[in-house]
């Protein structure tokens, strides 16, 4: 029934834009501009798979409070079957206020319920009805972290291929991979998180410590493209040029097209091509899905 089950965090994000250093001591400051739109890495990721012609099924955990009922409102709308989110009337949904000036970004977050996900409530019946199982924000959810490992077994034993893409470590201890990425088909860090989770100084042997332990390691470089290490080959590829005007959510969006590929069998470069195609033009708008592409936006710059 499904191409892809993400399962993770659900979120808005409520984005401040312009001169957004705060200052204590009550000091008031006038911002550019306030926008209210999806959140979370895992969400925002389904909007750009669905987005791409997948069909993809959404599990967390969310309130029934104005934040929950928001982020289920806009998933359907961009085709993300959210039937089997769980929601929880006496919790509160988590957000994200984004700092944004252009360049760079500062993200608050209150957690509320993004942790509250467990891998037992991801049943064998949900996952038989998916081909590929994908999970984001790894270290916000807490409660998932200790069983992922059985829980990606149990995909791969019902046919399933699966995906990580840990985003920051707020602990900054970055553990905890040792025996996940022995069952993480498409590992997806970006530059900074590849190395602190290695604790190396340079991409290459990064990645190469990665792929001893997971077949496919794609990194995330931002403007300069990615790279890919498969088969104890390193691919790279140039992102392409576009104005960008927000960069919230562009390396789920990049996360997206690569699974795109990666299930539809494309080879390792077509594949993280359009991963780099997709996360660029998603930052042509504000927030993390308005400027996401559909397929055949991306096939053009593809081609």
């Amino acid at each position: 029934m499904f191409d892809v089950l993400v399962a993770g965090e659900i979120n808005p994000d409520l984005i401040l834009s312009g001169t957004v250093v705060p200052e204590f001591g009550q000091v008031e400051k006038v911002v550019d501009s306030a926008t209210l739109v999806i959140g979370s890495s895992s969400a925002i990721f389904a909007c750009g798979a669905a987005r791409l012609g997948l069909k993809v099924a959404f599990i967390g955990v969310c309130g029934d409070d104005v934040f929950g009922r928001f982020m289920l409102e806009e998933m359907q709308k961009r085709n993300v079957d959210v039937r089997n989110v769980i929601i929880r009337s006496n919790g509160q949904t988590g957000l994200s206020v984004i700092l944004n000036n252009q360049t760079d970004r500062a993200i608050l977050t209150h957690l509320g319920l993004i942790p509250a996900l467990r891998a037992s409530d991801i049943s064998d019946a949900l996952l038989r009805q998916s081909r590929h199982l994908h999970v984001a924000s790894y270290f916000l959810l807490t409660a998932l972290q200790p069983d992922l490992p059985d829980l990606f077994r149990r995909a791969h034993s019902f046919g399933l291929t699966t995906s990580l893409d840990t985003n920051y470590d707020p602990t900054e201890k970055w553990a905890g991979f040792d025996k996940l990425l022995s069952f993480t088909t498409l590992f997806l860090p970006n530059k900074a998180e590849a190395l602190s989770i290695t604790r190396s100084d340079n991409i290459e042997s990064a990645a190469e410590q990665m792929a001893n332990k997971s077949p496919f390691v794609i990194i995330k470089l931002g403007a300069d493209g990615a790279l890919a290490f498969h088969d104890k080959k390193i691919i790279r590829v140039e992102s392409i040029p576009i104005n960008i005007v927000d960069t919230v959510g562009a390396g789920d969006s990049f996360d997206a097209g690569f699974v795109y590929g990666y299930l539809h069998k494309w080879d390792l470069e077509k594949s993280l091509r359009l991963a780099c195609i997709c996360g660029a033009l998603s930052t042509q708008q504000a927030g993390g899905t308005s400027g996401q592409a559909t397929l055949d936006e991306a096939l053009a710059f593809l081609r």
